[in-house]
């Protein structure tokens, strides 16, 4: 039983260095200001959702005009992991989680940016 809590125990030590050596293999990258995803495509965040809550506000049709950014493990730092209303896991960012907007269409576009006064460019 002792060989195997040891053994545990480095493997998280390991896992959790891993974790902090780089943002290289994160899933977002900072592109002239803005917080982007895959493909390039900017990144929201939505003002009801509660930084550090650990929860996303948007859900149903919500979801299907922002699409949340579906990510684990987090890439530490800045970055955390809230758990949707369906179980699966969303990035956010200082607490709050990222969401794209359907109606960007190609990289650098920031057409939700100001949505019903209540959606923002994610920015570090």
């Amino acid at each position: 039983m002792k060989k195997f809590v040891s053994m545990a125990a480095a493997f998280i030590a390991v896992a959790g260095m891993a974790g902090c050596a780089s943002m290289a293999d994160s899933p977002v990258k900072t592109v002239d200001g803005v917080l982007v995803g895959a493909g390039g495509m900017t990144l929201y965040t939505f003002d009801r959702d509660a930084a550090g809550s650990g929860k996303s506000v948007c859900n149903g049709p919500c979801a299907t005009n922002w699409p949340p950014l579906m990510a684990s493990p987090a890439p530490g730092g800045d970055y955390s992991i809230v758990t949707r209303d369906d179980g699966k896991t969303q990035l956010a960012y200082k607490g709050k989680p990222l969401y794209y907007w359907v109606k960007d269409t190609k990289p650098g576009d920031r057409t939700g940016d100001g949505v019903n006064q209540v959606w923002r460019t994610a920015r570090p």
